[in-house]
């Protein structure tokens, strides 16, 4: 009789422990729209990136609440708290931010 192959062995091992592999949640597509353009994009306090330059990439959001700020000198910073679940449609952000007045 052939000896098993060591991914067999693991593979028999896995299935006899009741383990099962489960994918990694899918994440969310997150899209912005906005002006001013050169205004700066962060996600859970991490910088992304201008504003025109995260609308043409997106971003990819895991599961779970994630804070979207976007923000530049002079300007009223825009705030928002996302809720993005397992398979979720892509979320469009439409963001314009108010100068402040002299």
């Amino acid at each position: 009789m052939p000896k098993p192959s060591r991914l067999a062995a693991a593979m028999l091992l896995v299935a006899a422990s009741g383990c099962a592999v489960n994918p990694p949640p899918r994440t969310t597509s997150l899209r912005f729209a906005g002006t001013p353009r050169d205004a700066s994009v962060t996600v859970d306090d991490q910088y992304l990136g201008a504003l025109v330059f995260v609308a043409q990439h997106g971003v990819a959001l895991p599961p779970g609440k994630h804070r979207i700020t976007v923000e530049k000198a002079g300007y009223f910073p825009w705030d928002k708290v996302v809720e993005a679940n397992d398979g979720d449609p892509p979320v469009q952000l439409d963001v314009a931010l108010t100068k402040i007045p002299d």
